[in-house]
């Protein structure tokens, strides 16, 4: 008698890398957080954050020449270099990435080079499936955000430096990847409810 044997499946599932992308107030962190939970959902346990602000704000709190200097470029407002945040990057993914995780990068890259260093990193990383999700707002619309949340340093002058950077920086970034054929580019309306801009962003998404 011949037994029949149920061949497993041991195909290990391919990380997947998702850039959340998008002006100061369009609202891409909480979507990150509502992404990043219906990921869970759907059997994507493993998930690393990358989180350009949180990395800065870790590093400021350690001792060293470096960290003093990001303290001040920080607290003036000022940009910091690509070397620093792409070595906050990579230092994060050395200790972390095992090859088996999915990753989403928020509020990165910020500059062109960096859009490009990062282009790198996936591909050395092998990580093919790679999708950008662009939170896409009007700058008056995030500016009128920005003010009615009532922060200390959202201050009309600095809010307007924040939407002069976007167009100057980080839109030549958003360029690059909508030009790489390799990466699945998504537009998502950001100037609609919560609920609906996550809604926009898992039908196109998947």
């Amino acid at each position: 008698m011949f037994k029949i044997f149920k061949k497993e499946n041991t195909e290990k599932a391919e990380p997947m890398a998702f850039i959340f992308i998008g002006r100061s107030g369009c609202g891409k962190g909480t979507q990150v957080e509502l992404f990043r939970e219906e990921l869970k959902k759907r059997g994507t346990e493993k998930v690393l954050h990358v989180e350009t602000g949180s990395l800065l704000r870790a590093f400021t709190k350690t001792e060293s020449f470096t960290s003093n200097l990001t303290k001040e470029v920080i607290y003036s407002g000022g940009l910091m270099p690509e070397s620093i945040v792409i070595g906050l990057w990579i230092d994060y993914l050395i200790n972390n990435f095992t090859g088996t995780e999915s990753i989403m990068f928020d509020g990165a890259p910020r500059k062109l080079q960096e859009a490009m260093l990062l282009d790198g990193t996936l591909r050395f990383y092998g990580i093919k499936n790679v999708t950008v999700i662009h939170v896409n707002v009007s700058k008056d619309w995030a500016m009128k955000r920005l003010l009615g949340r009532g922060r200390k340093d959202d201050t009309e002058e600095g809010i307007g430096k924040r939407m002069a950077w976007f167009d100057k920086d980080v839109m030549p970034s958003i360029e690059f990847f909508k030009g790489n054929q390799d990466y699945k580019f998504v537009d998502i309306n950001g100037e609609q409810s919560i609920e609906e801009v996550h809604a926009e962003i898992m039908k196109k998404v998947f």
